[in-house]
């Protein structure tokens, strides 16, 4: 065996353990937008106010229009139209 191929081993192995956290790392991103538009889909049907947290901040109002994997349109009494990317959307707080 070469000194080579004995190198090339742990980072062969690096390499795949890296793929796979990336790879549980997308599904664990995607299961949590899916979730995001599940409970903004339930308010709107259900029209009940959500609050939503973006970026440090939070976004209260009823949830007028979804576009799955795109973008939530709510309302708010000071504000008529609100559109939020749904990728950029940390959390929500849903009574």
């Amino acid at each position: 065996m070469s000194c080579s191929s004995i190198r090339r081993t742990p980072v062969r192995h690096a390499l795949v353990a890296l793929a796979l956290a990336v790879a549980a790392g997308a599904a664990a991103a995607a299961d949590a937008v899916k979730g995001i538009e599940q409970a903004l889909v339930a308010a709107q049907q259900d029209k009940r106010g959500i609050t939503l947290y973006v970026s440090g901040q939070t976004i209260a109002g009823a949830v007028t229009k979804v576009e799955p994997g795109q973008w939530v349109e709510m309302k708010n009494q000071t504000s008529g139209r609100i559109v939020v990317r749904i990728d950029r959307i940390d959390g929500i707080a849903a009574p």
